[in-house]
């Protein structure tokens, strides 16, 4: 398997960032009320984290460390500008629909992860490939999350009705919707759901000797996080933001 095709592999089974890694949440639960809502944040999400991959890989020399993280973020706020203005021109509807999420995508800690452990490391073609793969597999996650969530809540898969409905009125039998999973719950019910069902299939791989990526977040501490110097600048400023309105407060007080 050659490199290209491991970081390919890499984002999409292996570490993929929604399923495997637990990244991305907030518009994974936010935009998955339909499945076409979610290839579109998902695609949005892979043109920035290709093209950011590839820029902040051949500006990783040039980048002087100390400023790194707010130059990556100015890299990938200018890549969320264009995608944006492309989904508005384009597909006004999937606009609509996206709303903040889009321009929401420059914080997302996917994309600001892979720029500070892969792409300022690594050369230009495995990082463009690690941000193809990521991006894939966050689209194909969240695609998934929304086609189960709109087939349970309202009997439609990409906006095409799949199940006949019940009509009360008419007495016309069908299905009837669940529409708690159109809902903000039923985001947290289909995605537990789906990584009850990975987590299962991991444990058989475990007990049957299989290598099995381990998630990555908050609760084994900073150091195998990859985004953990960006979370450490965001809490130092927040620290400074915090003591510097304690310090302005008590003076006013007295």
């Amino acid at each position: 398997m050659n490199k290209c095709t491991e970081r390919l592999y890499n984002g999409i089974i292996k570490e993929n960032p929604t399923f495997v890694l637990m990244l991305g949440m907030c518009p994974t639960l936010a935009v998955t009320t339909s499945a076409i809502n979610g290839i579109g944040m998902g695609l949005s999400t892979t043109v920035v984290l290709a093209l950011s991959n590839l820029l902040i890989s051949m500006l990783r020399n040039v980048i002087p460390d100390r400023v790194r993280v707010p130059a990556f973020i100015v890299v990938v706020a200018s890549f969320v500008t264009m995608v944006e203005f492309l989904v508005k021109g384009f597909v006004p509807s999937l606009y609509a629909a996206l709303g903040i999420y889009i321009p929401l995508i420059v914080v997302n800690c996917i994309i600001l992860g892979r720029a500070e452990s892969y792409a300022s490391k690594n050369p230009p073609i495995p990082s463009l490939f690690d941000g193809i793969g990521m991006g894939l597999g966050f689209t194909c996650s969240i695609t998934i999350i929304g086609a189960f969530r709109e087939f349970i809540g309202a009997g439609q898969i990409f906006g095409k009705q799949i199940l006949p409905l019940a009509d009360a009125a008419t007495g016309k039998a069908g299905y009837v919707p669940i529409t708690i999973f159109v809902l903000a719950p039923g985001a947290f019910l289909v995605l537990g759901s789906l990584t009850a069902i990975i987590n299962a299939i991991n444990n058989k791989k475990k007990a049957a000797g299989k290598p099995v990526v381990e998630a990555v977040g908050c609760g084994d501490g900073c150091a195998s996080c990859a985004s953990k110097s960006i979370c450490q600048t965001a809490n130092v400023n927040q620290t400074t933001s915090t003591a510097t309105k304690a310090v302005e407060d008590h003076t006013g007080e007295e």
